[in-house]
């Protein structure tokens, strides 16, 4: 039998970017739609080109020009230096010459750098997915002139700025700077929480090997993906007395999304050759948690019982049973110490009715 910590989690992506620009300039195309899967690399908008093309070509120009006037300086500095040698000009003129060659040489690298940066402000003109992922609502649309976004907290990627914001910020910041929202969900994380008591278990089921995780409805009905533990985050909430884990799920049929909550069950280890009752036949009383146990004699018993899971409707139990016993699982409202039983029909449903108002309580 798996035994397993249960918590509830709430959905994160593992990365969400509020696509931006770096340039200013007007929007001449969206290429995407609300809610479109996109790929890494792929162009989202385009920004008119034609002013930081022509800034490359003007930059481009300026070394052209820079490059013919060392070209000329360089045979003036060689003709220089045979005059020199004969001592027909002074040595300053030729020092003089040589030190317009340098500076021009120096301009050259500077005119580089410029052709460089003309570049790269051109290629941030074609907005592009900074990861896989979907987005979210286009906030621009084409004839407006978008701005580079003014957060302080930026991850560029090529053509496109990345804002990384959560789910609350994002709600908050403005976004007349912003394209779109693109958000990581395959695969995808589920932040839950477990009591402290827990770490001990996890940390040392966590050194055996990967723990699987599986993420189900809030109504805890229906699984939803499975996945495994990434972390245990290094501090607990001592106000709660709770701790929060990161399980990562390959999320294939985007079942899980950013935002909702789930019930995570985390399986710790395998009791193997355990001993099992069904869970309805476990009751709760002053003294702690029983069961009815059946003798040879066919009168029931009280037998105090120390349960340490119950899942799907089974109760592994730790001690206060054996294998092979009898347990009552139905109709115990009606039982006292050494009454005698017979077994009912179990095909019947109605055979042993359940307590109610008028009935909990009354002997047989």
């Amino acid at each position: 039998m798996p035994i397993i910590l249960t918590g509830l989690g709430t959905v994160t992506a593992l990365n969400t970017a509020m696509v931006g620009s770096q340039v200013t300039g007007l929007l001449i195309s969206v290429d995407f739609r609300e809610g479109q899967l996109v790929k890494k690399g792929g162009l989202l908008a385009q920004i008119d080109p034609r002013p930081y093309q022509a800034q490359v070509d003007q930059a481009e120009a300026t070394l052209s020009h820079d490059q013919a006037n060392l070209k000329n300086a360089q045979l003036n500095l060689e003709r220089y230096r045979g005059l020199a040698a004969e001592n027909s000009i002074a040595h300053e003129q030729f020092d003089n010459q040589q030190a317009a060659v340098e500076e021009l040489n120096a301009q050259i690298k500077i005119d580089q750098a410029a052709i460089e940066y003309a570049k790269a402000q051109l290629s941030y003109t074609s907005l592009v997915a900074p990861f896989d992922g979907v987005t979210g609502f286009r906030l621009l649309d084409v004839g407006n002139i978008i701005h580079p976004a003014t957060s302080s907290t930026t991850a560029s990627s090529t053509g496109s700025t990345a804002t990384t914001t959560s789910a609350t910020a994002q709600s908050n910041q403005s976004t007349s700077n912003a394209l779109v929202v693109v958000t990581q969900v395959q695969p995808i994380s589920v932040i839950f929480t477990l009591a402290t008591t827990n770490i001990a278990e996890v940390q040392s089921a966590m050194a055996k090997g990967p723990l699987q995780a599986g993420a189900f409805s809030q109504d805890d009905t229906t699984q939803l993906d499975t996945g495994s533990l990434l972390v245990v985050n290094n501090q607990a909430d001592p106000g709660s007395g709770t701790v929060q884990l990161k399980a990562v799920f390959p999320n294939q049929q985007r079942q899980l999304w950013p935002g909702t909550f789930v019930n995570v069950r985390l399986v710790t280890s395998t009791q193997h050759d355990g001993l099992t009752v069904p869970l309805d036949a476990v009751l709760q009383g002053p003294q702690g948690q029983f069961v009815f146990v059946v003798g040879q004699d066919h009168r029931v018993g009280i037998r105090p019982v120390s349960m340490r899971q119950s899942f799907k409707g089974v109760a592994l139990i730790e001690k206060g049973l054996d294998a092979g016993e009898t347990v009552v699982v139905r109709g115990q409202y009606r039982l006292s110490p050494g009454t005698l039983v017979t077994l009912a029909d179990p095909n019947d449903p109605n055979a042993v009715p359940n307590p109610s108002t008028a009935s909990s309580g009354m002997l047989p």
